[in-house]
């Protein structure tokens, strides 16, 4: 079967490899039907020392069970799924606790078994991980249902972590998929007001749709005295989706004392985290890898019945062999969040 591997930094490739089979009782073989790139797929495409085997790459997916382990209880054979970005049981202390990306049994795709971007995939532990899906693979808000295996789930998870409840104030740091994907959640969760960072027009104007407010364009301390402007003391709520010191730095300036961070963006700091700035206003942290799985049986109503639309952030579809394409293009700003239909 076809699948993209990558071998170094901007050296993704779309290769012959090996059809997967069903190796374990808990297992299931889902065919894709739709993939995507993500941001973070981006850091090892940017940065990756070079290796001579290769590895798969993905970790986002829909596609239709072609087959199952004895022991899987809640797929078949015929149905359309869901892969959140990481494999996790369902069953130990964590997941019950909602925190399936710190399953004790989990793995991540790529690294643990095939990558999601390719023709199919192995699903390990798949009554833990895969979430049934009342469609089939040409309705039209299969972008959306795409958008719960992360992005969706991340804003989710970011505009949790900030604590944002109705009528609050938020600002979203980062105007890339995970940033729209938490104007959308921070709408849902009844803010009253939101403020996009972002310099992307294309992007705050749909973060507009989404329900942002406010767009503030600046950057460092231009962005800080605009939000301010804005605000008076800063926001109660802040998402922090981009991970790098700029902008740690603007979000722990424009949160009020009180407030909170939500952080999703993977952490690139050339040092550590200065805590001082947080420990004298009073900010408190919350966050980290989304636990996808955990919202995915709370936001897929929504999906269904029109009243989030998180698919919007694809704004380029391209076949499995584009996939290098499709990297070049997110890699140099050309596109926002690439869907790939296999």
């Amino acid at each position: 079967m076809r699948a993209a591997v990558i071998y170094g930094a901007g050296d993704v490739r779309v290769e012959n490899v090996p059809d997967p089979v069903v190796g374990g009782p808990g297992d299931a073989l889902v065919d894709v039907t739709h993939s995507c790139i993500c941001g973070s797929d981006l850091w090892p495409y940017g940065d990756m020392e070079p290796v001579d085997s290769g590895r798969r790459i993905g970790h986002e997916f829909i596609g239709r069970v072609r087959d199952v382990g004895p022991d899987v209880r809640t797929v078949h054979p015929g149905d359309m799924v869901v892969a959140p970005f990481r494999i996790s049981c369902g069953t130990c202390e964590f997941c019950r606790a909602g925190l399936h990306t710190s399953c004790v049994k989990g793995g991540a795709w790529g690294y643990d078994t095939d990558g999601g971007q390719g023709e199919a995939v192995r699903v390990p532990l798949a009554d833990g991980t895969l979430v049934r899906l009342p469609v089939e693979s040409d309705d039209d808000r299969m972008a959306s249902l795409l958008a719960l295996s992360d992005v969706m789930g991340t804003g989710h998870h970011a505009a949790l972590g900030a604590g944002v409840r109705t009528g609050g104030s938020v600002a979203v740091v980062g105007d890339g998929a995970v940033g729209l994907c938490a104007v959308i959640a921070a709408k849902r969760l009844g803010a009253e007001r939101i403020i996009i960072l972002g310099r992307h027009a294309d992007r705050t104007n749909l973060a507009g749709e989404f329900g942002a407010t406010d767009v503030v364009a600046a950057r460092g301390e231009d962005a800080v005295h605009a939000v301010r402007e804005l605000t008076g003391h800063g926001v109660d709520h802040v998402v922090e989706a981009v991970g790098t010191d700029d902008s740690w730095r603007t979000a722990m300036r424009i949160v009020r004392p009180g407030g909170r961070i939500g952080f999703v963006g993977v952490p690139h700091l050339d040092g550590g985290l200065p805590l001082r700035p947080l420990f004298v206003k009073n900010v408190g942290l919350g966050g980290g890898m989304a636990p996808a799985r955990a919202y995915i049986d709370e936001l897929l109503p929504d999906v269904l019945d029109g009243t989030i639309e998180p698919g919007r952030v694809f704004d380029r579809t391209i076949g499995l062999e584009e996939i290098p394409d499709g990297y070049r293009a997110m890699a140099g700003r050309d596109a926002l969040k690439v869907m790939i239909h296999v």
